[in-house]
């Protein structure tokens, strides 16, 4: 007896079908999305002209992760990078590119460009890969051989290697037979001694820059006298290339040619001239090409200095966009790079004075030329008295200033500025400034202060804990946790009791998120800072209508525990909107705003909804 399909049966087959459907297209993307289905393609040598080749640019990532953080690219932007570069001409080079090129002079083609991801991620190799597929870049990635013996999931072993290979879209190098840290002193200049990397990792916010990596030096003791004579240094490093051609070899036939020394950004081998002449050694005689030092990404054979051992990459960061990573290989290389205005409507209401600017979706990117400025003016718009609502995001380190009121130089004009985590405010005059406000927005958040001394004991104990969860044997682990329960008994003075304040250094890293709101009204200007008054009444000269700028400028090299160098700086300025002051009801106009509405605003949201969906899938498969 056949069964009559009710309204209720009906609804329920026909939402089953679109869940099955929806699952379906999730499970295609997520496929389109992971797995390549083509093979790298070379470029033609024939084509290259022998005149036009002038060196080569090289890249290299920590890593990269689906949705990025401090350290690790997001695919995203990743993909935005290697996009651009492959519009503007670059190709990839291979190993054996550089090879010939440094000993048999071999021409490059006029936009060669060499990519790496260090340190052996497996994530890395899941979300680079179709991007080099599909710009047809190849890149090498760089592996511990130590990952293969420990069998850490976290990273690719030997028979991933294998299928990287296989892809046609990579390249294999090493970064060494280990990732292993010696000579450690914490901030308060505390021993360490040598740590694995769980150990620095858990320690690592208690440290400066008093550490070194295991081939750079002599092992030292808290004396900073050497542990170790010449001949067991010698034997440990050479232990250390040992280890790494008998993994590579007995795993996958042979070593790599391709080495990156951890970490010497020196112009030798090593801190120590005893120590650099034994990595010299088993550089030469184990490898056909080494990069040395980050910072520069160029590499040429017209500079003396630039020999296939001592290659220099640049290591783009997380958090730079994409006019960022091009103001460098533009300054560092010499090349003809064009800049990336974004949304080219949007770009037109501006007038780029220096840098460059890109406008993102309610996004305004102004990156700054190298240890300088950037400046863009809008156009078609004076501003008076009103009130000014923008997001400043770009990173703590650096300056992201609003001009209101200004000339078309951006020389005469009121400003309110983030400076290295201080707001300031005042006015410029022939360039000349003028400060009538300034705070630490430490102070504003309220932060509660901690001394010098209260910092030094919550270190130590991180330390010592550390230093006992990790220990050799018992007898070790139990003389870290005595030491741990007398510093436990220490009464560090607090900065109410007179103690000096224990303040950070920022890190170039270090991301900021503040939202200004700006009010002008004749001489008086008024600032709040994420909804909260930051100054009431500042008194202000510059009267006279103006336009409205954006300036951002480098803040120094700053700090950076591994000591990255970078001198281009982006401020970026978010959810910008100009409106005039509340009129006799209350009400305002919007003079300028770039903010997204309607139908666009729900799109937006709906894109944003499957991201995080594809990406809940992806990490979670």
């Amino acid at each position: 007896m056949s069964r009559s399909w009710t309204r209720k049966d009906v609804v329920k087959a026909v939402r089953s079908v679109l869940e099955a459907l929806a699952l379906i297209a999730m499970v295609v993307f997520i496929i389109r999305a992971l797995f390549t289905f083509s093979k790298y393609e070379p470029y033609d040598p024939a084509s290259v002209d022998s005149g036009t080749s002038t060196g080569l640019v090289a890249l290299s990532w920590f890593g990269v992760d689906r949705e990025g953080d401090s350290s690790l690219i997001s695919t995203a932007r990743l993909d935005e990078q290697l996009r651009t570069l492959h519009e503007q001409g670059f190709v990839t080079v291979t190993q054996d590119d550089i090879i010939a090129y440094y000993e048999d002079g071999t021409p490059l083609p006029e936009k060669a460009l060499f990519l790496m991801f260090e340190d052996g991620r497996r994530d890395t190799a899941i979300f680079a890969e179709k991007i080099l597929e599909k710009y047809n870049f190849k890149a090498s990635m760089l592996t511990y051989a130590e990952k293969f013996e420990l069998n850490d999931p976290k990273f690719l072993l030997a028979d991933d290697l294998k299928e990287l290979l296989d892809s046609t879209y990579w390249e294999l190098g090493t970064n060494g037979y280990r990732l292993f840290y010696i000579n450690v002193f914490d901030r308060y200049d505390h021993y360490l001694g040598e740590l694995n990397t769980l150990e620095y990792a858990r320690v690592t916010d208690c440290l400066g820059r008093k550490y070194n990596h295991y081939l750079m030096d002599y092992i030292r003791d808290k004396y900073d006298v050497p542990k170790e004579s010449y001949s067991e240094m010698r034997a440990r490093i050479s232990a250390d290339y040992e280890g790494m051609d008998r993994e590579y070899t007995d795993k996958l036939g042979a070593l790599p040619k391709l080495y990156s020394i951890m970490h010497s950004n020196t112009g030798q081998f090593g801190n120590n001239e005893r120590v650099s002449d034994v990595n010299a050694e088993w550089i030469y005689k184990l490898f056909s090409l080494n990069f040395n030092r980050e910072g520069d990404c160029w590499n040429t054979t017209r500079e003396p200095e630039h020999t296939i051992y001592d290659l220099t990459r640049m290591q783009p960061q997380s958090y730079w966009y994409i006019n960022h990573l091009l103001m460098r290989i533009k300054y560092d290389s010499g090349l003809e790079i064009q800049f990336v205005p974004g949304d080219e409507t949007e770009y037109a209401n501006w007038d780029v004075r220096q840098g460059a600017m890109e406008c993102k979706q309610e996004k305004l990117v102004v990156t700054s030329e190298p240890e300088s400025e950037g400046l863009a003016m809008l156009r078609g718009y004076t501003f008076g008295d009103g009130q000014v609502n923008v997001e400043l995001t770009g990173n703590k380190l650096g300056m992201q200033r609003v001009l209101l009121r200004s000339d078309e130089t951006g020389q005469n004009a009121v400003y309110v500025s983030l400076e290295n985590n201080v707001l300031k405010a005042g006015e410029l005059s022939g360039g000349a400034e003028k400060e009538l406000f300034s705070l630490d927005l430490d102070d504003f958040d309220q932060v509660e202060p901690v001394s010098v001394e209260e910092d030094e004991k919550a270190a130590r104990l991180v330390e010592l804990s550390t230093l006992a969860r990790y220990a050799e044997d018992v007898d070790t682990a139990s003389a870290f946790l005595a030491e741990s329960r007398e510093v436990e008994k220490w009464d560090p003075a607090s900065v109410e009791e007179g103690a000096q304040e224990y303040v950070p250094d920022i890190d170039i890293r270090d991301a900021g998120d503040r939202a200004l709101t700006i009010t002008l009204n004749g001489a008086g200007m008024r600032i709040d800072v994420d909804g909260k008054t930051a100054a009431e009444d500042i008194r202000v000269e510059n009267v006279s209508e103006g336009q409205l700028g954006f300036v951002c400028r480098w803040g120094g090299f700053g700090w950076s525990q591994r000591n990255l160098a970078d001198d281009v700086y982006d401020g970026v300025f978010e959810k910008l909107c100009v409106r005039t002051l509340p009129d006799g009801e209350g009400h305002t106009q919007v003079i300028y705003d770039d903010l997204l509405h309607g139908v666009d605003k729900a799109v937006d949201v709906a894109s944003g909804v499957w991201q995080a969906v594809v990406n809940w899938f992806i990490k979670n498969l």
